[in-house]
């Protein structure tokens, strides 16, 4: 089985000294409280939590997997309801939401740490408290003071949990195909009724309910997305006191067999005539469901680096031990009858490749998190705006370039490993089985990238990409004055001009032919994925610079990112090359065979 242990060195190097979290945190209204002490205190607790309880229980779930009882309801593997009982009693659902629900009103940032770390220890359980963060933005948002009053307090408390359901047999992406029914009851409720399918935590028995978001369209409502309606449809109809009352009619007609997260009950949900509650305006729940989907996009990139940073901590592990051959360059272990693996340049390529994406990946993860938190606590409109763009942005390449990179990841921590990681003994090939669903669910990476490419790069005739471009620039201007920098500077300023540049063309070749968006936009959300993982690498390459400068005590950890952001410009980067040949040809090679020619 894997082993985990929180790295919270590098979680305190990207908080403290890359983000200057608590200066950030001093410019934010009811946050000058959140200082070193207290961001230590929490990340040693939740540190705790995750190694101790939660990590042991990762490859019992998927091992055991969820159970479907004959009365519908689902029982999830052993241990998962301890430890949620001890997740809520130590009031983690509730350290980054609005005191006036219960919460603790500590900031988005401070929070995502805590779910990266029970995610690397096990997504499979961490996904039943994370849907429920969604589900309570989307309320707290657009939700009426009514629903607000029943729904958050115990979803903020954790004693509710919640889900996301769109997908139907025959509508996954194209939501605009969706079937489920919403009727107007006298009372001002509705009555759902449809089958929703690969609604992940959609029934377990950790909380005592569960809180259902739901697309469904009303009888007179236009075709396609613009006829869609958001609900509340909870598996129990509250009391007016907010006490448990009446089971509602949605059952879990069905779970899931999967490849992985075998832990979490991946289910089939069956409305028939469910009460639910509109949220919001009619026909407005595709635009409120984006909430949900864009917290959701944010924390399935979170998995992705979970998964890089599991498969590069047991790799790292296997190979300081594992003794297999000699040094090319002579013996490193001579009382031994072989060297350990380490030593092997094509084994410190794959280890360096993981801890490129993992630290990198956490940089940009935790950036965005900031972003978040000015969007949601500034009192700055401009500084609003400008965050909400930057987010924005971000989102869809956080998704889409952090899973891909999290699945590569995993399949090198199972390649270090050689034939051990093909057997469960060593649990690795779990995490290969669990990465890949993150790169499909909550919109693939096609998806991702028409989003990014197609609505907000050329939907904005290209101005989402100016203040991304901007920070790039102002960035680069600062880091000259490290001369060792130069080349890396050098390096990005040239990325940046061939991506603005490549932009143009991607645009003018769509206006003659729509499929060149499509065509180009995979390889386009990957450039830019891995550019701005250079800016992150940079980023932390300085600050180390400066940290050794100013004699920090801890000197190989700093010497540690100066060779890791080497490492990614000469081996990583570069990949951009390949990936700016590809977006230029065209989609002609694509389009140009006939269906009926690919196979005789």
């Amino acid at each position: 089985m894997t082993t985990y242990r929180a790295p919270l060195r590098d979680m305190q190097f990207v908080l403290r000294d890359l983000l200057n979290i608590e200066k950030h945190y001093q410019s934010l209204p009811a946050c000058e409280e959140v200082n070193k002490d207290l961001i230590d205190a929490v990340l040693g607790e939740a540190s705790k939590f995750s190694e101790e309880i939660v990590a042991p229980l990762n490859a019992v779930g998927d091992q055991e997997g969820c159970r479907m009882l004959d009365n519908g309801e689902v029982k999830t593997p052993t241990g998962f309801r301890e430890a949620y009982e001890q997740y809520v009693e130590a009031g983690w659902p509730s350290l980054d939401q609005p005191a006036r629900y219960g919460g603790q009103d500590l900031p988005m940032s401070l929070g995502t740490p805590i779910r990266e770390m029970n995610g690397t220890a096990n997504w499979s359980w961490a996904m039943y408290p994370g849907l429920s963060h969604g589900a309570m933005e989307t309320i707290e948002k657009h939700g009426s003071e009514e629903q607000k009053a029943m729904f958050m307090e115990p979803l903020v408390s954790g004693r509710w949990t919640g889900t996301m359901c769109l997908t139907e047999a025959h509508s996954g992406t194209d939501l605009g195909l969706l079937k489920s029914k919403a009727e107007p009851m006298p009372d001002g409720s509705y009555r759902i009724t449809g089958s929703k399918i690969f609604i992940s935590s959609g029934e377990h028995d950790l909380a005592e309910n569960i809180v259902h978001i739901v697309l469904a369209r009303l009888p007179d409502s236009p075709p396609g997305t613009k006829g869609i309606s958001l609900f509340i449809v909870p598996k129990f109809i509250p009391n007016d006191d907010g006490s448990i009352g009446e089971r509602n009619a949605v059952t879990c007609g069905a779970l899931e067999k999967k490849m992985g997260i075998h832990g979490n009950s991946t289910c089939v949900l069956n409305f028939d005539g469910a009460t639910g509650y509109l949220v919001g305006e009619v026909n407005r729940g595709l635009h409120y469901m984006f909430t949900f989907m864009n917290f959701a996009r944010l924390g399935t990139g979170l998995q992705g680096l979970a998964h890089a940073e599991l498969a590069f901590q047991n790799s790292l592990a296997y190979a300081r031990d594992r003794l297999q051959m000699r040094s090319l360059s002579g013996p490193k272990n001579p009382a031994g009858p072989a060297d350990p693996i380490i030593v092997h340049p094509d084994v410190r390529r794959m280890l360096l490749t993981q801890k490129a994406f993992a630290e990198g990946g956490r940089a940009l993860v935790y950036f965005a998190s900031a972003q978040g938190d000015i969007l949601t606590r500034s009192g700055d409109e401009a500084s609003r705006q400008l965050a909400n763009d930057v987010l924005g942005f971000l989102t869809p390449i956080i998704k889409a370039f952090l899973t891909e990179t999290g699945f590569e990841c995993a399949n090198l921590g199972l390649q270090c490993f050689g034939g051990h990681g093909y057997v469960t003994e060593w649990g690795v090939e779990q995490n290969v089985r669990d990465a890949r669903i993150a790169m499909l669910y909550e919109g693939t990476t096609g998806i991702q990238a028409l989003d990014l490419l197609g609505r907000k790069v050329l939907g904005t005739r290209g101005k989402a990409l100016q203040p991304v471009t901007s920070f790039i620039h102002d960035f680069c201007k600062r880091a000259r004055s490290q001369k060792e920098l130069r080349p890396h500077v050098k390096t990005l300023m040239k990325l940046t001009k061939q991506w603005k540049s490549l932009t143009r063309k991607i645009g003018f070749a769509a206006m003659r032919n729509r499929d060149a968006v499509g065509a180009a936009s995979v390889d386009y959300i990957m450039f830019s994925g891995y550019l701005l993982l250079g800016v992150a690498w940079a980023a932390s390459a300085r600050t180390a610079y400066y940290k050794l400068e100013q004699g920090a005590p801890d000197a190989a950890f700093y010497r540690s990112k100066i060779q890791t952001a080497e490492f990614y410009f000469a081996k990583i980067l570069p990949r951009t090359t390949s990936l700016l040949e590809t977006m230029s040809t065209g989609p002609d090679s694509l389009m140009k065979i006939d269906e009926s020619e690919f196979m005789f």
